[in-house]
């Protein structure tokens, strides 16, 4: 009367399938062969369904991992699509800094000449004459305004001695024959004497 009940455990552990269905005839009858052995050793068919047990629980953990690394892998796919676009961004705003640059070389910056020392051409002192509207457009046009002394104008401003010197012969040429050099330290004006030693010691050699 045993081997009723260990063919009915058998018909549970193969339930939900139709493999037994489509058995062939030889495979029928080799597994009736196995029920009965499990009928003569009740503990093989206790160990055969505690291993079925543990290969399920093992078989679910293992959907888990996947499922849980699935999600791991979506997130990182998310944040990598992220970091492209992020990097996308920093390529255009990389683009637009090179050609800023680039545009910026191309049109340098114009010279601060307020600091230091520079050099301008002072063509006339006029008592009667007030151009000072025109100094704050002009920065090679400029002058110098004193209470009860005449209007100091002035025409280029050179960071070379020998270039603003130059400059002062062409003008005593066109005519301007007191034009002359007058040197600005820091926006002062200030005697040739305090930069005359490094005017002399750069001046250019003749041949």
């Amino acid at each position: 009367m045993k081997t009723l009940p260990i063919l009915f455990c058998l018909s549970l552990l193969f339930a939900g399938t139709e493999t037994f269905a489509q058995l062939s005839k030889q495979e029928k009858k080799e597994w009736k062969k196995k029920a009965k052995e499990y009928a003569k050793q009740p503990q093989n068919l206790k160990q055969f369904t505690e291993d079925k047990q543990s290969a399920d629980n093992q078989v679910a953990a293992l959907n888990k991992r996947v499922a849980d690394m699935q999600r791991a892998v979506g997130e990182k796919d998310a944040r990598i699509a992220e970091l492209e676009d992020q990097l996308s961004q920093a390529r255009g705003q990389l683009s637009s800094a090179r050609a800023e640059l680039a545009k910026m070389k191309e049109s340098p910056a114009p010279m601060d000449f307020s600091r230091g020392v520079v050099f301008k051409v002072q063509v006339g002192a006029f008592k009667n004459k007030d151009l000072a509207k025109y100094f704050d457009n002009n920065p090679n046009f400029g002058g110098e305004v004193r209470e009860n002394e005449p209007q100091r104008i002035t025409i280029g401003i050179f960071r070379d001695y020998w270039e603003a010197d130059q400059f002062k012969k062409y003008m005593r040429e066109m005519g301007v024959k007191d034009a002359w050099i007058v040197p600005y330290r820091d926006g002062q004006r200030t005697d040739i004497k305090e930069v005359l030693e490094s005017v002399v010691s750069e001046k250019p050699k003749t041949e």
